[in-house]
């Protein structure tokens, strides 16, 4: 699989990073509980696989469940081969920000314990989760993190944003040496901040390009709040076929047919979802005029698309 510059960190990664949230805890649409998900043996097995087929970028999280455990038992003795991202735990506690009196040891500990979950003595992205306004404007924060990576213990920091605001922020406040945002066919809004992110040397990693699985064949019979999406899902189809087989190969390929764009982070908790992956980073992606209609096929009320309100309320089971 071919590597990309994540920004200017000197790492490279791989075009598909591993997203290690299902393997660490229910997650995604179908999947009601443990029950539903990997044994660690298998899920060992399958990060093995991607990284034995080209994967070598893996991300986790604090928050992720056994995510971190299952990796570092992967990855022991294969460390030198991949790189490796975690994010730190929150910094709310029932809605407020920690005092800074603790937020440089919250932070030390957090790492600490992703760093013994991991059986690693550094990281090479460790990132904010959730990175709001406050926190990313936080000096404290910032120092920190800064401070972790003179030290060696880090190499690169980073930042996971939602809104194009955090966006903005995190790229203009010079701290941070990654994103992590969501943007995919339906909802472009982050796009406009690619060319100045690249101009700036922060490297891009795409989330939510299938939209939980909702651009896949998942996104039928949805919720009847849903309805519009649905419809308007099913207009991609006419863009598939012949070089885009189907609706997940063409998502994925339009997030890396910008070039500023790392890696695509991709949910992986099957080996058929890692073959596909895998098939899907073929070096060949959208030419410009496939690109021109995929970008004119964005949903027109992007603020609708909030998969964390839509979970509340019920309507992705």
């Amino acid at each position: 699989m071919k590597k990309r510059p994540l920004g200017n960190t000197g790492i490279d990664v791989s075009e598909i990073a591993f997203g290690g949230v299902e393997i660490g805890m229910p997650y995604g649409i179908g999947v009601a509980g443990r029950e539903d998900m990997l044994s660690e043996k298998d899920a060992v097995h399958l990060l093995h696989a991607a990284q034995e087929q080209g994967i070598n970028f893996f991300d986790t999280a604090r928050l992720y469940g056994e995510s971190e455990a299952i990796m570092g038992k992967a990855f022991e003795h294969r460390r030198s081969e991949i790189v490796l991202a975690t994010k730190c735990a929150h910094f709310r506690k029932g809605g407020k920000m920690l005092p800074d009196s603790e937020t440089k040891p919250f932070i030390l500990n957090s790492l600490q314990q992703s760093l013994e979950m991991l059986r690693t003595d550094y990281l090479d992205v460790f990132m904010l989760h959730q990175a709001d306004a406050e926190i990313l404007q936080n000096e404290v924060i910032a120092e920190v993190f800064s401070d972790l990576k003179q030290k060696n213990i880090i190499k690169a920091t980073g930042a996971s944003t939602y809104s194009t605001e955090e966006t903005r922020l995190a790229i203009d406040s010079g701290n941070w040496d990654m994103i992590q945002l969501p943007f995919n066919l339906m909802d472009q809004r982050q796009g406009e901040f690619f060319k100045i992110a690249s101009e700036n040397g922060v490297g891009l990693v795409i989330r939510s390009v299938l939209m939980k699985g909702l651009l896949s064949d998942r996104g039928k019979n949805l919720h009847p709040a849903l309805a519009d999406v649905e419809r308007h899902i099913q207009g991609y189809h006419a863009l598939t076929g012949g070089q885009f087989p189907d609706l997940p190969t063409l998502a994925t390929q339009f997030a890396l047919s910008f070039n500023e764009v790392s890696s695509v982070l991709v949910g992986i908790d099957k080996m058929e979802y890692l073959h596909k992956a895998l098939a899907t980073a073929n070096g060949h992606y959208l030419d410009e005029p496939i690109m021109k209609e995929a970008k004119n096929l964005v949903y027109p009320n992007p603020e609708f698309l909030n998969l964390p309100h839509w979970d509340r309320m019920g309507w992705l089971k």
